[in-house]
């Protein structure tokens, strides 16, 4: 399959996008939700944007470079806001799972 060579990040993607999904609805469960407000939406940007590299690097795209370097940046936007959160436990775990993709995304936008 050609896109063997992507699984790795492709793992890291389908990973990050369940657990920011999982922080997003966390997050509007939470007594202060207009203080997440901007957590939740890089949640879900990130979760979108994760979902589009796995569908592009599946396909072994064009682009595969481009977006795993745009994943990248948004894993890295949206664990930094995650980590303004740390004392709850859905933010922390989305900071973590975020560092890693980001860390997986940006080699293979190197290598792609």
């Amino acid at each position: 399959m050609p896109h063997q060579h992507f699984q790795e990040c492709i793992d890291a993607c389908n990973a990050c996008a369940v657990i920011c999904n999982h922080c997003a609805v966390s997050c509007l469960q939470e007594p202060d939700v207009k203080d997440l407000a901007k957590c939740i939406q890089r949640d879900l940007e990130c979760a979108t944007i994760c979902n589009a590299a796995v569908q592009i690097m599946s396909m072994d795209g064009e682009l595969s470079a481009q977006v795993c370097q745009l994943c990248a940046d948004a894993c890295t936007r949206c664990a930094e806001e995650c980590e303004k959160h740390a004392h709850m436990e859905h933010c922390r775990e989305c900071a973590e799972a975020c560092r890693k993709c980001a860390e997986t995304c940006a080699q293979m936008a190197e290598h792609a």
